[in-house]
């Protein structure tokens, strides 16, 4: 489930949308659209590909609510997870609410526990600059089955804007802001278990997906994706 989860962060992480007749903030997508994405290990070794799609798009309140479907697929065509998530876009930010991101098969999985989550949205401004601090984003989950209790966290913090670099991806070049955060996972069934890690991911004006994400565990690379078309 951390694994998972931990996925769909940092590659959903900062995503944004609109709706076919509406804009978010210049940018206007519909329902069918979406974008790739090829991820790799530490190695620099080809590892899959993650394809995002535009299922739905509305407006309320003033907001407009994309519906978006994910599947991660093996280097050899596999899939070997889908799910589907929310975003928000007001005119000035785009949110991702962190606990529409937990996949459903893992949900049915902690039935018994009834587990219970509470979230603290994903933001990204619609104009970054360098040096710009970024609200922290956070999960919570809690949920018991007898005796056991379980907790999960996952918090995202230290988010900030540290530089604009020109990146080259297969999707093209962009002048990128380099945006950096620390993440830690926490999970107790039991036995208590810990991750930390941190995260780089970079994001070029008028383009609505990441450019490009790292990972890294003790200021080891251990995972990088990069965007390889937008449709």
């Amino acid at each position: 489930m951390l694994r998972s989860l931990y996925v769909l962060l940092l590659l959903f992480v900062g995503t944004m949308a609109h709706t076919m007749a509406q804009e978010c903030m210049g940018v206007a997508l519909k329902k069918g659209s979406g974008f790739e994405m090829a991820t790799f290990d530490g190695k620099g070794k080809p590892s899959g590909n993650l394809i995002y799609k535009i299922t739905d798009v509305k407006s309320e309140g003033g907001k407009v609510i994309v519906t978006l479907e994910f599947e991660a697929f093996s280097k050899k065509g596999d899939s070997q997870m889908k799910n589907s998530y929310k975003m928000i876009c007001d005119g000035n930010s785009t949110m991702i609410d962190a606990g529409s991101m937990i996949n459903q098969d893992q949900l049915k999985s902690l039935e018994s526990f009834q587990m219970k989550f509470t979230s603290t949205d994903i933001i990204y401004p619609g104009q970054l600059n360098v040096g710009q601090k970024l609200k922290d984003a956070s999960i919570v989950g809690e949920g018991s089955s007898g005796p056991l209790n379980v907790t999960f966290g996952l918090s995202i913090t230290d988010r900030k804007v540290e530089s604009k670099e020109n990146i080259t991806v297969p999707a093209g070049s962009y002048d990128a802001f380099k945006v950096t955060s620390n993440m830690l996972m926490e999970t107790k069934m039991g036995m208590g278990m810990k991750m930390e890690m941190s995260s780089i991911s970079y994001r070029a004006p008028g383009i609505l997906w990441d450019i490009k994400t790292e990972s890294y565990r003790k200021g080891k690379l251990i995972s990088r994706s990069e965007l390889v078309k937008i449709y």
